[in-house]
């Protein structure tokens, strides 16, 4: 019997682990019901939990997907699901910079600033992603919808590209897949790639 671990993502639940269940009746589905909320903490975090894991599948969501591509590169993970990973995350900053209309030095001399919209701009989580870069050699499956918000198609390509890892494009996708079709789309991915194995 396999462990499959369920990663959500921000403000997501490891509740939502259950609706995975179906996809591997043979095998254990877990919600890993992570607190943190940045990468220093998330690194610390996962590596405990997986610690304790031997050759696990993981499906991960959003930014799940990025602190466990930091964090685990280094585990036995036998396989990956992402689904709308993080990928770039110093573009990201940078772009929520540039909305903000904080300069680097601005960010450098207050160490933090809180957004407009309640984001918190750190200077030590863009010097941190900029001086560890993803390594991430897992087989890897991608899901992405082409109206993500986060991530531009080219950035998820090349990325996709770079680890060697399937990607699947949902035209009219959201980062977020919670409609009833872009539910059916990412069910339809995940069986016919486990049936594949």
């Amino acid at each position: 019997m396999k462990q499959i671990i369920y990663i959500h993502g921000k403000d997501g639940s490891a509740a939502e682990s259950e609706h995975y269940k179906k996809f591997f009746p043979s095998d254990e589905v877990i919600g890993f019901d992570y607190k943190a909320e940045n990468i220093f903490d998330a690194v610390t975090e996962f590596q405990n939990f997986f610690n304790l894991r031997d050759k696990v599948i993981i499906i991960a969501n959003s930014i799940g997907a990025f602190y466990a591509m930091h964090a685990l590169s280094e585990k036995n993970v036998d396989a990956a699901f992402f689904i709308s990973p993080v990928v770039d995350m110093e573009k990201l900053i940078l772009e929520m910079m540039t909305r903000a209309n904080v300069t680097e030095k601005n960010l450098r001399d207050a160490k933090e600033i809180v957004t407009e919209s309640g984001e918190i701009l750190s200077w030590k989580r863009l010097c941190y992603v900029r001086e560890n870069p993803i390594n991430w050699k897992v087989s890897t499956n991608i899901l992405y919808g082409d109206k993500d918000f986060l991530t531009s198609l080219e950035t998820m390509k090349n990325f996709a590209a770079k680890i060697g890892a399937s990607l699947t494009i949902m035209q009219g996708g959201e980062h977020w897949f919670h409609t009833p079709e872009q539910m059916n789309f990412l069910d339809n991915w995940l069986e016919k790639l486990n049936q594949s194995k």
